[in-house]
């Protein structure tokens, strides 16, 4: 009868990173350091509320994705 050797789990394993819960981590950055991380494509938004976001992030950091280069934030 033949055995097959062993196999033991690759040590790069444990270097995989775990899936993270993004949702999760927003909440955390809202509730401990008051930042707010939404994309003005968010479904749970009304038009308004799309709106006001947009308007923030332009006056902010430039035109958005699919408007231009932006101006401002980049790092470089």
């Amino acid at each position: 009868m033949k055995i097959p050797p062993a196999r033991y789990p690759s040590p790069l394993g444990r270097m995989q990173a775990t899936p993270m819960d993004v949702e999760a981590a927003k909440r955390q950055g809202w509730r401990e350091q008051h930042i707010l991380v939404v994309s003005d494509e968010d479904d749970r938004l009304d038009f308004l509320e799309r709106q006001l976001i947009r308007s923030i992030g332009e006056r902010l950091y430039g035109p958005g994705h699919g408007q231009g280069h932006p101006t401002g934030g980049g790092h470089g």
